[in-house]
């Protein structure tokens, strides 16, 4: 029995090493810049579009600037070779009317 368990354990590990991981929410980054309106398009629409940021938080600027930041984030790839995951990254900077002032993304 305990050769079986040991037979099963040997299985499981070989299949995760194949294993796929994915996290984050998915998006498209280049769509999202061909719709995206600076000063015209709002958090809600960002929401519609996108859907919930994975985090939210602020940005203080040295000019004493305050936005609220929105980021989102997605990688995909194989547990034993996590240095050739595809990575991407979303964020939103918005103003005091939740109106999309400025963002930067990065994708493979």
């Amino acid at each position: 029995m305990l050769k079986l368990y040991a037979l099963i354990l040997i299985l499981l590990l070989s299949l995760s090493a194949c294993a796929t991981i994915e996290f984050g929410h998915d998006f498209d980054p280049r769509k999202f810049e061909s719709w995206v309106e600076r000063g015209v398009t709002t958090q809600q629409q960002v929401e519609n579009f996108i859907g919930t940021p994975v985090a939210t938080g602020s940005v203080v600027e040295h000019d004493g600037t305050h936005y609220s930041r929105w980021l989102y984030y997605y990688g995909k790839g194989k547990i034993h070779k996590l240095q050739n995951a595809n990575f991407k990254t979303l964020e939103i900077r918005f103003n005091t009317h939740k109106q999309v002032v400025s963002y930067n993304w990065s994708a493979e």
